[in-house]
C-alpha cells in the first residue's frame, strides 16, 4: 500500500486529525479497568488473573512497535494505521467471541496479543509523519496525536461503563460490549486512514520558517549509539515513576487518608483516578509543546527532577494534606504522559527524521520494562508491608524512595545525552534516494 502523498495546497493540519483517530481509539487501553470487575465476577476470576490482558497489551505494544518500526517507516502511515485497525477491532471481536462462551484465553488472545499489536502498530504510524509536515514545532504535532492516546480512555471509561450498565455484566453483556466496541473503533480508525497524506519532497507551504534537517541516521546505527540507550533509560524510568501511581491510583489515595478524619471514599477515589487522566492528557501536548520553546533535554530535566521532587513532597507529608498528595500527583502524571510525547521529538533532533519512527519504535521497548517493573514495584512492596503489619500510607513509603531513586538515575541518562557522532551519519544522497523510492510520483 503506497503511502498517499498531499496534493498542492493540501493543509498540514489535517493530518493531527487523521492521527488522532487512531490514537484515542487505541487510547481505550487505560480503560481496561471497566472491565476488570464484571469479568471477575462472570468468570469467576482473581484480580491478577483479570489484569493479563491489559498488561500482555503493553508488552505485545512495546516488542510490536521495536520490530514492525522499519515496516511503518518502508510502508508508511496508511499501511500502519490499517494494520492498527485490524488488529486492534479484530482483538476485540475476539474477546467478543472468548466472552460469549466463556473462554478466557480468548480474551487474553483477543484482547492482549492480537490488539496489543495494533496498539502498538497504531501508537507509531503517525510520528515521522507528523514530524515532516511540522518541521518547525515537532514536539507540538506529536503532542497533539499522541494526547489522543492518554486521553482516549476518557471516552472510553463512562462509554464502556454504559454500556455494561445497558447490557448486563454478564458474560453475554460484556461479549456485546466487546463487540461494538470493535465494530466502533473500526469505523472512527477508517477515518484516519483515508486522511492521512505523507508531505513531497519539497517543504509544506504553510509549515513556517525554514528548519535544518540536520544529520539523519538509520534505526540500525541509532541502536548502536550510546545516545538511544541514554534515552531508553530515561523513558523507562520517567514511566515508571508515573505508571506507579497510575496503576493504583484509587486504593492508593484511599490508603493514604483511611487512617484520617477525612477518608476517602469510592466516590471520590473514582474521581482522583478521571483527575489523572486529565493530567496526563494535558501533560502531552502542554509540556511536549513547551520543549519546542526550552529544548527536550531541558524538558526533561524538569520531569524527572521535580519528579523526585514530587514523589519526596508526597513521601514525606502525602498523608497530611489532601490537596498536596493531589497536586503532587497530577504533576508526576502530566510529567508521565508529557515524556511519551516529547521523546519523538527528542529522537528526532538526535537522529532526524530518516526512521525516526523505526527507532521511537524501538524505544517503546522501555514502555513495556516499566509497564511491568512500575506496578510490580508498587504492589509487590505495599503487599510485604501489610503482611508486616503496616497500613495506610506506611505502605508506600518504600516504593516511593525507589521511585526517586530511579527518577534520579533518569536525570543522570539525560545529563550523558550528546549529539550523535558523525560516524553514524547515513551520506545525504542515500537518504534522498530512499525517500524517492517510498514515495510514488503522484497522489
Amino acid at each position: 500500500m503506497s503511502p498517499p502523498v498531499a496534493p498542492q495546497g493540501w493543509s498540514r493540519w489535517l493530518v493531527p486529525p487523521a492521527a488522532l483517530s487512531v490514537h484515542l481509539s487505541i487510547g481505550q487501553a487505560y480503560a481496561w479497568s471497566v472491565f476488570k470487575p464484571p469479568l471477575e465476577s462472570a468468570l469467576g476470576l482473581s484480580g491478577t488473573q483479570s489484569a493479563l490482558p491489559f498488561q500482555l497489551a503493553i508488552v505485545m505494544l512495546g516488542l510490536s512497535a521495536a520490530f514492525g518500526g522499519t515496516l511503518v517507516e518502508r510502508n508508511g502511515p496508511r499501511w500502519a494505521m490499517t494494520v492498527a485497525l485490524v488488529c486492534f477491532s479484530s482483538g476485540f471481536l475476539i474477546s467478543a467471541l472468548g466472552a460469549a462462551t466463556e473462554q478466557y484465553w480468548l480474551i487474553v488472545l483477543g484482547y492482549g496479543f492480537v490488539g496489543g499489536i495494533g496498539l502498538g502498530i497504531g501508537y507509531i504510524s503517525p510520528v515521522s509523519t507528523l514530524i515532516k509536515w511540522f518541521p518547525d514545532r515537532p514536539g507540538m504535532a506529536t503532542g497533539i496525536a499522541i494526547m489522543g492516546f492518554g486521553g482516549g480512555a476518557l471516552i472510553a471509561s463512562p462509554w464502556s461503563a454504559q454500556m455494561l450498565e445497558s447490557f448486563g455484566s454478564d458474560h453475554s453483556g460484556i461479549a456485546l460490549a466487546f463487540l461494538v466496541h470493535g465494530l466502533s473503533y473500526a469505523v472512527f480508525m477508517l477515518l484516519g486512514v483515508l486522511l492521512v497524506r505523507v508531505p513531497r519532497t519539497e517543504r509544506p507551504v504553510d509549515s513556517g520558517p525554514s528548519v535544518p534537517t540536520g544529520p539523519q541516521v538509520s534505526a540500525r546505527n541509532a541502536v548502536r549509539t550510546p545516545q538511544f540507550w541514554c534515552l531508553w533509560v530515561v523513558l523507562c524510568m520517567n514511566v515508571t515513576a508515573g505508571i506507579g501511581i497510575l496503576e493504583k491510583a484509587a486504593p492508593m489515595i484511599t490508603d493514604f487518608f483511611a487512617d484520617t478524619s477525612t477518608p476517602v471514599s469510592v466516590t471520590a477515589a473514582a474521581g482522583f483516578v478521571a483527575l489523572l487522566s486529565a493530567a496526563n492528557m494535558a501533560g502531552r501536548i502542554g509540556w511536549s509543546s513547551t520543549s519546542d520553546l526550552i529544548g527536550r533535554k531541558n524538558i526533561y530535566r524538569v520531569y524527572l527532577g521535580v519528579g523526585a521532587l514530587m514523589y519526596g513532597l508526597i513521601a514525606l507529608f502525602g498523608d497530611s494534606s489532601k490537596p498536596l498528595f493531589i497536586l503532587c500527583a497530577l504533576v508526576i502524571l502530566s510529567f508521565y504522559g508529557g515524556g511519551f510525547a516529547t521523546i519523538p521529538a527528542y529522537l528526532k533532533d538526535l537522529f532526524g527524521t530518516y526512521q525516526v519512527g523505526a527507532i521511537h519504535g524501538r524505544l517503546l521497548t522501555a514502555w513495556s520494562t516499566a509497564g511491568v517493573l512500575g506496578p510490580l514495584i508498587v504492589n509487590w512492596i505495599a503487599d510485604r508491608q501489610e503482611e508486616a503489619g503496616k497500613h495506610g500510607a506506611s505502605l508506600y513509603g518504600l516504593s516511593f524512595g525507589i521511585m526517586i531513586g530511579l527518577l534520579v538515575v533518569g536525570f543522570v541518562a539525560n545529563e550523558l545525552v550528546r549529539p550523535v557522532d558523525a560516524r553514524h551519519h547515513i551520506p545525504a544522497p542515500r537518504e534522498a534516494a530512499d525517500v524517492a523510492r517510498q514515495q510514488p510520483e503522484s497522489a
